[in-house]
């Protein structure tokens, strides 16, 4: 490899016009980016009213107008300098920033490498002011114009065409662009927003709720049968909507998360939201979501990067508990009630929110009341449910999964009792139902229901496996973990960060909470005391290993319970009914009935769906009924 000494040079000033070139390197990577900069600005300033226009991609020209305060005139002459902005005077208002834009760079930057004309007239003005840089100096003068601000930015990259050969082409730059437009559109309801290109209308929203904003947006791309989140702790508040897991995409194109109405890229928020569809979302899938967590501005840092997508948090373990909590709950109510539900619910109370969301007092849930019907008994599964996972601390475990000595039936019956034969089907019951009753087995492997309004398939392995699963997470959770104090510590080296990390408060917090005992020995050794009594055959050290490097990038750690329910899972998988197990009647609407009233009910544990649903349109589609 060549080795390149860089010259002995004295050390000068660089003049403005290098520097603003520099800083817009950083602030102005494409057009988009300028999108984004001027509809930030557009919205700091108060506007209701925002119209974007482009053309060739906005290679040749970005126009964006907006009706919000104005500027002095006066001021304009400030507005494209660089480090000038009315946002932020001190450091303590940097500290707890609630503005989009704050920084001061973006005009400037943007004219650095383009050719800008800014009109603007505030209430006190009789007229607009204009101020561009077309001949290579600002030049001021009188101009028409309304209340609000208008900027024009045509040939941009002019003067540094090696950046200009970078872009790609205008459809490609476009996108980009749209994108942009979409995010502000989404998180702004309350604004009417217009996009055109090459004077053609692409985009136009009308002012709103955040609802009927969302709807607008995604139009087709709306998940059916949408999830609406809304949830409080504190001075946290997460609202928005989420996909049921099984109705999630082949791709990640339909994922915006907010902080503070800002759209934002942020680990924390991600692995949260990761964690929240763990047990319930296909690996070869990805969820569609649009999420606002509102938080205190002190309690989030956005002064990270200019493009200002990425954040840091001043309490992430607690921000990644409370997003992750919020979306277990809202995912845990069984999906079945899609039988019966056509629609998303729309009665919302939109008062107390800074963004409107869904009356939680308004989400039907079905399943709430437990099954009491007299002619059948619940399946009792906490009792062996309980004994099963005592086999845990049995030498002879591996051994008693999978043997000839357990047979289906064996293993089935560990987790049900037998229930009477004669099922009470009345109409009424019917409609208390979504799953129905059964009817018959099909191969062996799937129940074949009806309902009031068609056909339900049920995978009896997959669905009796959630069941059981869920029924063991329960009995874990409503226990104290304990945990098994070592005869002799394990050491292992560590690095400087697994060090200190170990040193930070919240880390002894939360290793205490998981029954993991950790100490440091001197600057490059830890010693493992204590490992939780469940995973005690697990290895220790990568167990170790794992929890540090979970809370050095999160805050918090969900190791404990993913190995955990990794466990319960492959028990969960022996304990339930297998293929080719004989089913009464009666255990097959049993079966429903647990799953109408387990959370997540609508997938296994690996993400696969347990039942479908074909009403008699689709059925008398098949057969052509009515053609």
């Amino acid at each position: 490899m060549k080795i390149r000494l860089a010259p002995q040079r004295a050390i000068l000033e660089l003049p403005d016009h290098l520097i603003s070139q520099i800083a817009a390197g950083e602030v102005v990577e494409r057009p988009a980016s300028v999108v984004k900069e001027l509809l930030e600005n557009a919205l700091d300033a108060g506007a209701t009213t925002i119209t974007l226009r482009l053309s060739e991609g906005g290679k040749s020209l970005i126009d964006i107008s907006d009706n919000g305060c104005g500027i002095a005139a006066n001021e304009l002459s400030l507005a494209v300098t660089r480090h000038a902005t009315s946002k932020v005077r001190s450091l303590d208002e940097l500290e707890h920033v609630e503005s989009m834009g704050f920084r001061g760079e973006a005009l400037a930057s943007i004219a650095s490498v383009s050719h800008m004309r800014l009109t603007s007239r505030n209430d006190a003005a009789e007229h607009a002011m204009c101020i561009d840089n077309l001949n290579g100096t600002w030049q001021t003068r009188a101009a028409a114009g309304e209340v609000g601000t208008r900027i024009e930015v045509s040939h941009l990259y002019f003067n540094t065409p090696a950046r200009r050969k970078f872009l790609k082409t205008d459809a490609t730059e476009l996108s980009h662009c749209v994108e942009y437009f979409t995010r502000a559109a989404l998180a702004n309801p309350h604004c009417a927003f217009t996009l055109t290109h090459n004077d053609k209308t692409l985009e136009q929203y009308l002012a709103t709720d955040w609802q009927h904003r969302i709807k607008d947006v995604l139009g087709k791309n709306l998940p059916e049968h949408a999830i609406w989140v809304h949830h409080t702790s504190g001075e946290l508040q997460l609202i928005g909507m989420i996909c049921p897991p099984d109705v999630a995409r082949a791709r990640a194109d339909i994922q915006y998360a907010y902080i503070n109405q800002r759209f934002v890229r942020d680990k924390v928020v991600n692995h949260a939201i990761r964690t929240a569809y763990a047990d319930v979302l296909h690996h070869a899938r990805f969820p569609a979501y649009v999420l606002f967590l509102d938080c205190p501005a002190q309690g989030v840092d956005v002064n990270v990067h200019p493009a200002k997508t990425e954040v840091r948090f001043r309490e992430s373990g607690a921000i990644h508990q409370f997003i992750a909590n919020s979306l277990k709950k809202s995912l845990a109510q069984t999906a079945s009630s899609r039988v019966q539900l056509g629609e998303v619910n729309t009665n919302f109370d939109n008062s107390q929110a800074k963004l409107p969301y869904p009356n939680p007092s308004t989400v039907t849930r079905p399943f709430a009341k437990p099954y009491t019907s007299a002619q059948q008994q619940p399946l009792q599964l906490a009792q062996t449910a309980r004994n099963y996972l005592d086999l845990l601390n049995s030498p002879a475990q591996p051994e008693r999964f999978g043997t000839a000595q357990s047979t289906d039936n064996e293993r089935f019956e560990m987790f049900q009792t037998q229930a009477p034969a004669d099922v009470n089907q009345s109409a009424s019951t019917h409609d208390e139902h979504p799953l129905g009753f059964a009817i018959a087995q099909v191969h062996g492997v799937y129940v074949l229901a009806q309902n009031t309004q068609g056909l339900v398939l049920i995978d009896m392995h997959a669905a009796h496996e959630r069941i059981v699963y869920e029924r063991l997470k329960n009995i874990l959770d409503n226990e104290p973990l304990t945990r098994q104090d070592l005869l002799l510590p394990i050491h292992f080296s560590a690095s400087p960060v697994e060090i200190a990390t170990l040193h930070e408060p919240e880390c002894n917090a939360v290793l205490s909470h998981i029954g993991l005992t950790l100490t440091p020995l001197g600057q490059t050794e830890i010693a493992i005391r204590s490992i939780p009594t469940l995973l005690k055959q697990a290895n220790a050290i990568e167990l170790a290993r794992a929890v540090l490097a979970d809370i050095t990038e999160f805050g918090a750690t969900h190791v404990l319970t993913e190995k955990r329910n990794e466990l319960l899972g492959t028990l969960a998988c022996h304990g339930a009914v297998r293929a080719n197990r004989n089913l009464t009647l009666p255990e097959m609407n049993q079966l429903l009935r647990d799953m109408e009233a387990t959370e997540r009910a609508n997938q296994c544990n690996h993400g696969r769906p347990t039942w479908v649903h074909m009403t008699m349109k689709q059925l008398d589609a098949l057969f052509m009924r009515g053609q």
